[in-house]
């Protein structure tokens, strides 16, 4: 059982890695395409903060979301295939922040085609976090191992 556990935790993790690598080495002084693509959606995501909440959304250089994105994939993907919660712990942050401002389903008409785009990838990252709220919860759930103590050696006379 500990074999299959561990190969899902790398097949799981593999999604983050792998977009994570790939970030990695196309991110350039600007931040690379990915920063290019964040850039509007985050733009749009400040106003829809601010307008709803009031609350302003502190400006800074966009390539730092990238980067701290890629942190949290990698670091977070290698310590999730080992089996530690810290690492699942990085990539619920890494959802929670990136998923509603990259597809933001909520700005477009319902009959729009890239609603349709949009709510897809929405969804499939909510079940990517909603199988990291489970591993939590599992992990958190069960006992952990404690070392057998050693019986009393008796005086044989």
């Amino acid at each position: 059982m500990g074999f299959v556990s561990f190969v899902g935790r790398v097949l799981f993790a593999s999604v983050f890695l792998l977009s994570g690598w790939q970030e990695f080495n196309e991110f350039d002084v600007d931040g690379g395409p990915a920063a290019k693509a964040l850039k509007p959606k985050f733009n749009v995501f400040s106003k829809t903060v601010t307008s709803h909440t009031g609350v302003q959304v502190p400006e800074f250089d966009i390539k730092y979301l990238v980067a701290a994105a890629v942190a949290f994939k990698g670091v977070g993907g290698i310590l999730f295939t080992f089996d530690s919660s810290i690492g699942a712990y990085l990539l619920v942050l890494h959802q929670l922040i990136v998923t509603p401002i990259l597809y933001d389903f909520y700005n477009y008409d319902t009959e729009k085609k890239e609603f349709g785009i949009l709510f897809t990838k929405f969804t499939q990252n909510l079940a990517l976090l909603g199988a990291l709220f489970f591993f939590i919860g599992m992990k958190n759930s069960m006992p952990r191992r404690q070392h057998k103590k050693k019986a009393p050696k008796t005086k044989t006379f």
